[in-house]
């Protein structure tokens, strides 16, 4: 049986090479996922270990996620405690880390790094005069204010070498610093494509807000010393707020922290390489299933000379394990050059990631090599099972046994249940709220598997349906209908393969632009403001109160309002107070009151948005206990209660009254109104007031939704890249329908050629069958995408009120255009195949 097998699979190399190209790019798409994030992530674990070089113990602020009388930012590390740990019992020398943004631009004034990580930090020299984190390849360290090190990468990219002059920006205003070195370091930031710049210590801690203090203090041991004795000898010199860890066991951390932070990328891109190996099952099934039928002879001698049915059995999964070995080892190969691709790419956006050779974890070949095999002996097990229960007689004498009606009603009986139960746990799911997501996520996954159960039962009516038009092209239309419903079970594993990626594909759109609509409606009705300023790097990063002072000096401003946040404790729940100017306020946001107005803010008087309100059972004229960042107490009154969305939200109050207890008065936003509103002559006067910082942003209420709708569109691009692959596959899928559909017909086509069907004809008959299959798929995953998005919409409703379905007809039609294309494309092959048949032994073969 086993040399029975391997015949068969060398016999049939031509049938088989879809299989093992639909398997080849799932196992391909998995492997180059688990190369990819491997890479990365080694290469970002030995870049963070080179970063702990020359640091043996690490002491760090210890901020208590429940303390109660200091609800503001982690305590700092003072200059005492630095002397004290450099004297130390086992430690060899101490220096202060003070850390914090640092935004550069080049000579163009264009913000060098994009905003991907722009750090500032000082340099804190030793005995020597030298920091062991920063090796100085050009020029010296700063020593004073005006004067800033760069690292080399920045430096290149900006062009700049000591002695320029370098524009600026920590916290809004721009300055311009000299450059005085350039240095080199092991910094992960640095060689993922961030920027970094360094001050001298009193200058870094005056810059940003810590004057006399430090973020982190680093101890090396003195020789002899082990991390772990030298982090015994810190404890005991440590304040309440403050802990000391071992260089090993924060590399550990941080290799754990990459990791985790890696996963979320890697599971993403598994689940899609998992919807192309789902699709390929469609393909594997109708392959082996059109091989058992065409060796039904040959199955029947095998059992008429004492082969017993899981011989047979076994024989067909002996041929799938060995297509599915050829296949993962091929797709193992694809998927090493996917990983270094996918690094390429990344490389080229500008997220340059640290140098690193291309991993490929025996788990990664392992992984991939099981997928392809497991993958196709399941696919392959219920043709398998069909071929042995062949009756011998009935095989020898080519009475094909079709399904029975009892079997189809069962079927068909099964695939309603399915379907209905799927539709109505997606329907309770939409009605739950945030509750819903598990509900929808089974009661799709339920849905989709009995659509496709139904499928044989739906293609008759839909197929049907396309009759009028097929009539448009005669005899040839004709039977390409005919054709397609008559193996129902075929034509729906090959529709189900298309309608899979085109349900994701269409759910997605439908709720990307219906989230677009929603958020477009939120900043039209809640932003009254012309323009809001902000700082344009990443981490929401404070502005200076420098900035919102130099606008309101401008004529042209009628109304402007700073934002301010602080952490505190509300009620007792760590909470943000959102300071506002009160007069200003009301011009700057548009909002629903339930209870009260703007008129009531100011003083203790404060507004809180509606769900905070009902969680507390808050009314206008509650007291409520706060416990501001500075540790002081005091209390607020509810002012107003009004409407939250996701740009306005918390608790609201009066700036003067927040702003003594912050510890670094800044803003995180700057709201302002101008003579004439948002025009470009307003949008310039303010960008020169500002100095052209090439690190704050302007936007009006256009920016802001484009500015959402871009990240929108990245992700939706991504996504519609990584579900090419399932659609790739279902193209496969197509084509090996056809091109097995064509060799059954082969007596057929040669009797229609006999009676003047030309080969234009033919040709037609085979490019039509594969367009009604196509559109058939395209129509059933548009339909199941727009329900899934309608469902999803309902989730999402609930966080952003001002969702708004929008079905994006021009993209649906897109896509049923793309099916009919799949149709087209991949009957070319097996239409000419057909065309080019000989008559008279066409009408010979059996």
């Amino acid at each position: 049986m086993l040399r029975t097998a391997l015949r068969n699979v060398l016999a049939h190399k031509a049938r088989l090479l879809m299989t093992v190209l639909a398997v080849m790019l799932g196992v391909a798409f998995v492997a180059g996922t688990l190369v990819f994030t491997n890479t990365i992530s080694d290469a970002y674990q030995k870049s963070s270990q080179k970063g702990f070089k020359g640091v043996d113990v690490a002491i760090t602020p210890d901020k208590k996620d429940d303390d109660a009388a200091h609800p503001g930012e982690a305590p700092r590390l003072s200059q005492r405690l630095l002397d004290q740990a450099a004297k130390s019992p086992g430690a060899a020398s101490a220096y202060g880390v003070v850390k914090g943004s640092s935004s550069l631009a080049d000579k163009k004034g264009d913000l060098i790094g994009g905003g991907f990580s722009n750090l500032g930090g000082n340099y804190y020299p030793g005995a020597n005069g030298k920091d062991p984190r920063y090796n100085m390849a050009e020029g010296r360290a700063p020593k004073s204010a005006g004067e800033i090190a760069l690292d080399s990468r920045t430096a290149e990219r900006g062009h700049y070498k000591a002695g320029d002059s370098i524009r600026v920006s920590v916290d809004g205003p721009v300055r311009t610093e000299k450059v005085v070195g350039v240095f080199t370091t092991d910094d992960g930031n640095v060689a993922a494509g961030g920027t970094l710049a360094l001050y001298d210590t009193v200058t870094a801690q005056k810059l940003f807000g810590k004057p006399g203090q430090f973020d982190e203090i680093d101890v090396k041991a003195a020789a002899g010393t082990s991390q772990s004795t030298l982090k015994s000898s810190i404890d005991k010199i440590l304040p309440e707020q403050a802990k000391a860890n071992t260089a090993k066991k924060l590399a550990k951390d941080q290799a754990k922290a990459i990791e985790e932070g890696m996963s979320s990328m890697q599971t993403a891109m598994l689940v899609f390489a998992g919807i192309a190996l789902f699709v390929g099952i469609f393909i594997i099934v109708n392959t082996f299933s059109m091989l058992v039928a065409q060796r039904t002879r040959e199955l029947a001698l095998m059992r008429a000379v004492g082969a017993t049915r899981r011989q047979v059995t076994r024989s067909v999964l002996i041929e799938a394990t060995v297509v599915g070995a050829v296949a993962a080892v091929v797709g193992l190969a694809a998927g090493v050059g996917i990983g270094a691709v996918l690094r390429s790419v990344l490389n080229s956006t500008g997220a340059t990631v640290p140098d690193g050779p291309l991993v490929v974890a025996p788990t990664t070949v392992l992984t991939s090599v099981v997928v392809g095999v497991v993958v196709t002996v399941l696919s392959a097990w219920l043709p398998g099972r069909r071929a042995a229960k062949i009756p011998p007689v009935a095989a020898m004498n080519s009475v094909h046994a079709a399904p029975t009606t009892r079997g189809l009603v069962v079927r068909n009986t099964i695939g309603t249940i399915l379907a209905a139960a799927g539709a109505a746990l997606v329907v309770t799911g939409a009605r739950m709220g945030s509750d819903g997501k598990g509900p929808m996520a089974f009661g799709a996954a339920v849905l989709v598997i009995g659509v496709f159960v139904l499928t044989p039962l739906l293609s008759r009516p839909l197929i049907a349906a396309a009759a009028p038009v097929l009539r448009i092209f005669g005899m040839p239309g004709k039977l390409a209908r005919q054709n397609a419903v008559r193996n129902p079970r075929r034509t729906a594993a090959t529709a189900s393969a298309l309608m899979v990626g085109l349900t994701l594909i269409t759910g997605m759109t439908v709720i990307a632009g219906s989230m677009q609509k929603g958020i477009d409606k939120m900043a039209a009705d809640g932003l009254r403001s012309d323009y809001v300023v902000s700082m344009g790097t990443p981490g929401g990063r404070p502005l200076s109160p420098e900035v919102s002072k130099s606008l309101a000096k401008l004529p042209e401003v009628t109304s402007i309002s700073p934002l301010r946040s602080s952490p505190a404790r509300v009620a007792g729940d760590s909470a943000s107070l959102m300071g506002v100017d009160p007069k200003a306020i009301k011009d700057q946001v548009g909002m629903d009151f339930t209870e009260g107005s703007f008129g009531a803010l100011g003083g203790t008087k404060a507004l809180v948005d509606d769900k905070i309100a009902d969680k507390n059972h808050w009314k206008v004229g509650s007291v409520i206990p706060v416990t501001y960042e500075d540790g002081r107490g005091g209390k607020l009154t509810v002012g107003g209660i009004y409407e939250g969305n996701q740009m306005i939200n918390g608790v609201m109050v009066d700036s003067a009254t927040v702003t003594p207890h912050m510890a670094t008065v800044a803003d995180f936003q700057v709201m302002l109104k101008t003579k004439g509103g948002a025009t470009e002559h307003n949008k310039d006067l303010l960008k020169k007031t500002l100095g052209q910082n090439p690190a704050i942003k302007i936007q009006n209420k256009q920016d802001i939704s484009d500015e959402i709708a871009s990240a929108f569109t990245l992700m939706l691009n991504m996504l519609y890249g990584l579900l090419a692959m399932a659609v790739i596959v279902a193209v496969l899928g197509v084509i090996n329908t056809l091109a097995m559909s064509v060799f059954e017909r082969s007596k057929e086509i040669g009797m229609l050629r006999a009676i003047g069907l030309d080969r234009g004809g033919i040709k037609r008959m085979v490019r039509l069958e594969s367009l009604v299959i196509s559109l058939f798929g395209g129509v059933l995953g548009l339909s199941l995408g727009v329900f899934f998005g309608w469902a999803a919409g309902e989730l999402i409703a609930t966080e952003l009120p001002s969702y708004e379905l929008v079905l994006p007809w021009p993209r649906m039609g897109l896509f049923l255009l793309m099916a009919a294309l799949v149709g087209v494309i991949a009957a070319l092959w097996p239409a000419r195949r057909a065309a080019k048949l000989n008559m008279l032994a066409a009408i010979k073969a059996e």
